[in-house]
């Protein structure tokens, strides 16, 4: 199998699944395994340009085939790709357990269909599970990545600086101060 555009040869047993073989024996840990039932879409990668849960495909059925991870989408000059910087631009990942396998879904997605409305994007993602987002941040990020293709992070407005935040002042007289931790009180 080819992965990330290496060339990949090795015996495994035939047993082995895709996302095991991507982490513990490429070293290839981006893909994350959760669920192990494909309910969560953690594991998503690409097998000949199409997305698939990992965590379903034997490695001996990946042998011939094209297979893409997360740590595939940078570009070859390391820019990132328009789908990671748009989750770096609106917050679409927290604890970041889901975010490998949005990522290569929404790749997919915006590959396919450079312009999706709302709807489109969480039907894309209707198989993947974040328990963190509430998943408007990961729509935002698609929808960010979709107005930016080449992931060019537009420069700021020429807006006027925040005023200085105003001194504190001294506490009422007998009220008390809240004491920073490791400290003698």
């Amino acid at each position: 199998m080819t992965v990330n555009g290496t060339e990949v040869t090795s015996e495994v047993e035939p047993r082995l699944l895709l996302v095991h073989f991507l982490r513990d024996h490429l070293r290839l840990t981006g893909t994350h395994w959760g669920c192990d039932t494909s309910n969560c879409g953690t594991c998503v990668v690409w097998m000949d340009g199409e997305p698939v849960k990992s965590c379903t495909v034997l490695a001996a059925m990946a042998s011939g085939h094209e297979v893409r991870t997360v740590e595939g989408l940078a570009h070859d000059d390391g820019t990132l790709d328009a789908i990671q910087q748009g989750f770096m631009q609106c917050h679409g990942l927290q604890c970041g357990f889901c975010t490998p396998g949005m990522m290569m879904t929404t790749r997919a997605l915006l590959d396919r269909n450079p312009h999706p409305s709302e709807g489109e994007i969480r039907e894309a993602i209707s198989g993947q599970i974040c328990r963190c987002t509430g998943y408007a941040t990961i729509v935002r990020s698609v929808q960010w990545a979709a107005e930016h293709p080449d992931g060019t992070v537009p420069a700021t407005t020429d807006e006027p600086a925040a005023a200085p935040a105003e001194p504190a002042t001294e506490p009422a007289a007998g009220a008390t101060q809240p004491v920073p931790a490791g400290s003698a009180s």
